[in-house]
């Protein structure tokens, strides 16, 4: 598995993401999945992987804490390509407990209360949408934030014990938008609105000018501390 890694960076660094999409779709074909954030990254993917797979199965994680805006988005990109985007909702007993010991805002007392709470609402729920599978595409980018520097185009998950691939890699936000307004992909209007990244809404604002595009995600802990678990490297 680590030659395939190995050879699938040295083919297709450095060319566009549909080559290594459809390479990695038919490779792992009933075996990957997309797993979406609806962020513009998750939406230009959906666009790309739609393009050469229909059946593939896409999916995202509703954690009970999303913007009015996000939910719209799901509807809203199930019914421009006629799919139905899967949906995975964290178990509610382990959120009661969570609630009722800590409360409904726990996150903002801790680093160690915040990781619990992206834990039960999307770690925990992922893994459950990752059963069968041998792959899973992502839309990480390099220039996100200091945490997704060194990223490689396809990596081994040690985490969940797959194969990832991150095919936009070397995309840059001008990019995305590019594409969106070239093939009229459905987005988050909070994007309209001073949010490059777009989570839970407690745990993400508007960011100012000159802020990093991450500076709206988890805006009270340090730059080396903003993941939520789920690209655990």
């Amino acid at each position: 598995m680590h030659d395939f890694i190995k050879d699938n960076n040295r083919l297709f660094t450095g060319k566009q993401p549909e080559d290594a999409l459809k390479y990695i779709l038919e490779k792992f074909k009933g075996k990957i999945a997309l797993a979406s954030s609806l962020g513009l990254e998750d939406q230009v993917l959906t666009d790309m992987v739609i393009k050469i797979d229909p059946e593939v199965k896409i999916f995202t994680l509703d954690t009970g804490r999303l913007f009015p805006e996000t939910i719209d988005l799901i509807h809203n990109t199930s019914k421009r390509y006629g799919i139905k985007l899967e949906v995975y909702f964290p178990e509610h007993e382990e959120v009661e407990k969570m609630v009722n010991d800590k409360g409904i805002n726990l996150f903002y007392e801790s680093i160690e209360n915040r990781k619990e709470c992206c834990h039960i609402r999307k770690v925990n729920p992922l893994k459950r949408a990752f059963h069968g599978l041998e792959a899973w595409i992502c839309g990480l980018r390099s220039e996100q934030s200091i945490t997704r520097a060194g990223l490689q185009l396809t990596e081994w998950d040690e985490q969940n014990q797959l194969i990832k691939i991150n095919p936009l890699i070397n995309w840059t936000e001008k990019m995305l938008w590019d594409y969106i307004k070239q093939h009229k992909v459905p987005y988050n209007t909070l994007h309209d609105n001073g949010f490059p990244s777009i989570g839970c809404q407690p745990c993400t604002r508007a960011i100012l000018a000159g802020e990093d595009i991450r500076a709206g995600r988890w805006w009270w802990e340090n730059p080396e501390n903003k993941e939520c678990g789920l690209h655990s490297r």
